[in-house]
């Protein structure tokens, strides 16, 4: 009886029922399992960051050690490569690609390979309203600073969590986890669930805003076709972008250089294999391993607490706001702009590519059917791509 009694405490049972929180993990780790899978919400990004929320919380395996990765060295957080090297998990050395940088920069890379930036080069003008729908970004930021001050023993949000935040607003899950890395890892978890769940709700968060900002009439607004763009323009521009960004913040040069990467493997006409790797293969194993490991930061003590209600309300804002400030500037330009532009292109802004550019088709075409408009708003979604990256390095580079 007693080598089967040390036997049940030896076993993850017997610590489940001494700690409900990671009951309440699991729970919630299956419920966003059964939203990728019966609900299709973004199933190939939630399905691993849900198994690996599974994992890290299921008392005895020991997968992940988040205290390896958040040893502070004068005021910045450092891997400790001494513990890392005694006792280290599985998903342990999975998270190193994320510390160091490694997944989301080629996770861009395979963006950019998918990613034809020829709406953009054919109209310049929907890159401002790319720059605008990174506004929720800035009131999220904002927003997250004052409620620091507010509640600063609740909810401790200097200007590196605010940063975090904020960024959730670009609709960008990479961008979203290389700026928490850098400024809040132990924010790392609650943000990412909040970036990808958002993602995930772009048909559901974007249409009312989109639909109390604007008229029937301008809905229903036809756009003139763009012009061909050749494929020297095509040649030049990832190039031209990496040199322009990386000079102007150097921070952001690693998601604008592989972003612009694998754009330039897809538009070159000489890299075929590469560009078709970077798309698949790559960004196929890349996704699994960024997503278990990310998964497996949302432990019982960093998740279930005020700070992760409250960067989920935020999230929602940060969305809103992108999308009212994408359209806000529509109408402006629609009404400053000799050809007609449809407002309904600037909530595309925001970098969920390409579902919020098929929102704004959606929505269109529900006014006026026959009026396509999705070329047009694919010019201001992938300008967002290169938004988020760019309000990601102004973070960094001031408050790194």
């Amino acid at each position: 009886m007693q080598a089967i009694f040390d036997f049940f405490q030896s076993t993850g049972f017997a610590i489940l029922f001494q700690d409900p929180r990671c009951i309440i993990m699991i729970g919630i780790a299956c419920l966003l399992m059964y939203l990728a899978i019966a609900k299709g919400f973004e199933p190939l990004l939630l399905i691993p960051i849900a198994f690996g929320m599974l994992l890290t919380n299921l008392p005895g395996a020991e997968m992940f050690h988040s205290d390896y990765f958040l040893k502070v060295v004068d005021g910045h957080t450092v891997v400790d490569w001494a513990a890392l090297g005694q006792g280290a998990g599985l998903i342990d050395y999975l998270y190193l690609g994320i510390k160091l940088g490694i997944y989301p920069s080629l996770i861009f890379m395979g963006v950019g390979a998918m990613t034809d930036f020829g709406p953009l080069i054919a109209n310049p003008k929907s890159l401002l309203l790319g720059a605008a729908a990174q506004l929720g970004i800035f009131i999220t930021f904002i927003g997250a600073i004052l409620l620091g001050q507010a509640f600063p023993e609740a909810l401790p949000f200097g200007v590196r969590e605010a940063s975090s935040i904020g960024i959730i607003g670009g609709a960008d899950g990479p961008t979203a986890i290389y700026v928490t890395l850098r400024l809040a890892p132990h924010l790392l978890g609650p943000i990412a669930v909040a970036a990808y769940s958002y993602m995930a709700l772009v048909p559901v968060i974007q249409p009312p805003i989109m639909k109390a900002l604007t008229s029937v009439e301008e809905r229903q607004i036809v756009m003139k076709q763009l012009r061909p763009v050749s494929k020297t323009e095509k040649v030049i521009f990832p190039i031209v972008v990496t040199i322009f960004v990386a000079l102007l913040l150097p921070s952001a040069a690693p998601l604008i250089g592989l972003l612009m990467l694998g754009n330039l493997f897809r538009e070159c006409g000489v890299t075929e294999r590469l560009s078709k790797t970077a798309q698949n293969e790559l960004l196929n194993i890349v996704t699994i391993f960024l997503g278990v490991s990310v998964g497996a930061t949302a432990t019982a003590e960093a998740f279930l607490n005020a700070q992760t209600l409250t960067i989920l309300a935020l999230g929602v804002i940060a969305f809103g706001g992108g999308t009212a400030g994408g359209v806000l500037l529509g109408k402006l330009m629609n009404k400053l702009s000799r050809d007609p532009i449809n407002p309904l292109i600037g909530s595309a802004g925001v970098s969920a590519v390409p579902m919020a550019a098929r929102v704004s088709q959606v929505v269109a075409q529900k006014e006026k059917p026959g009026n396509f408009i999705l070329m047009h708003a694919m010019g201001p979604n992938v300008a967002g791509v290169i938004g988020s990256a760019i309000a990601a390095g102004v973070f960094l580079a001031l408050f790194q």
